[in-house]
């Protein structure tokens, strides 16, 4: 990384780089990792590993995705703190959901979603081409300035037939979810029949979230779980893994994805 270009949430790093026969001192980047908290009506709900940036938009939609607040409008105010803890004063009583889940992988996320309610599956007649979705990763992955920098760090965006809407990066696959949905709240923009794409695995609390985007089509550069297939196909979510060039897996719903010879009651 060139030491005249300054990344917020990347640092310069002095490592040894060792390969056959040689090693070499090398001039690098690294991304920041800090833990955070968020608190509510002065009760902490949440402690969590992520990026150190933009704390209270992760925060509103990390409440926004677990379905702890609808909007924005549901806030008193919030404060951020010293130590990367962000109270929140909502304008109503708040009891703190009975069970929390680890989640699995990077980021030490949790969530309070009950995975075993049912929702209405999604409706829509929308349809992408697989072409359509590769060039949208690489967009996606070419935006990803910090992940350029640095590597070790998530990316994650919204985007329509014609290009990407909104991205962001962050440490955790599942905080950059809640990154986007902040991001949202504060502009006051809908994702609704969007396209949701991540650079991490789809598992089913990442399902979960994008069931909050009201996204017809989740798209990751590596695999899902058999429980987000499961939700996904309950939920009427396309998902299409294993997105890399002009290669894809479509495990759900592939009537979203135009042009296919196949339908999952043929194979």
């Amino acid at each position: 990384m060139s030491q005249d270009i300054v990344i917020e949430g990347v640092r310069p790093v002095r490592y040894i780089a060792i390969g056959p026969g040689s090693d070499q001192l090398i001039d690098g980047a690294i991304v920041d990792e800090v833990q955070a908290c968020i608190s509510v009506n002065g009760r902490e709900l949440a402690s969590y590993m992520c990026s150190p940036h933009d704390l209270a938009q992760l925060a509103h939609g990390f409440l926004f995705n677990e379905g702890l607040i609808d909007s924005l409008e549901d806030i008193h105010h919030t404060r951020l703190n010293d130590n990367h803890c962000v109270d929140i004063w909502l304008k109503r009583d708040f009891t703190p959901p009975e069970r929390t889940i680890i989640t699995a992988g990077c980021g030490g996320g949790i969530t309070f979603a009950d995975l075993s309610q049912r929702y209405e599956p999604l409706q829509t007649t929308f349809q992408v081409a697989p072409a359509e979705l590769a060039e949208l990763m690489r967009a996606m992955h070419g935006g990803a300035l910090k992940y350029q920098a640095a590597r070790g760090i998530h990316t994650a965006a919204l985007a329509d037939r014609d290009g990407i809407l909104l991205q962001v990066e962050d440490i955790g696959r599942h905080n950059c979810l809640d990154r986007l949905r902040g991001q949202l709240l504060v502009d006051g923009r809908d994702s609704a029949g969007q396209i949701l794409l991540s650079s991490g695995r789809i598992s089913s609390e990442m399902i979960n979230k994008a069931r909050r985007f009201a996204v017809p089509v989740v798209c990751s550069r590596t695999s899902p779980t058999s429980l987000s297939v499961a939700l996904a196909e309950a939920w009427g979510i396309t998902i299409v893994a294993y997105l890399r060039q002009e290669r894809m897996r479509v495990y759900t719903h592939p009537e979203r994805i135009s042009g296919l010879g196949l339908t999952m009651e043929q194979l």
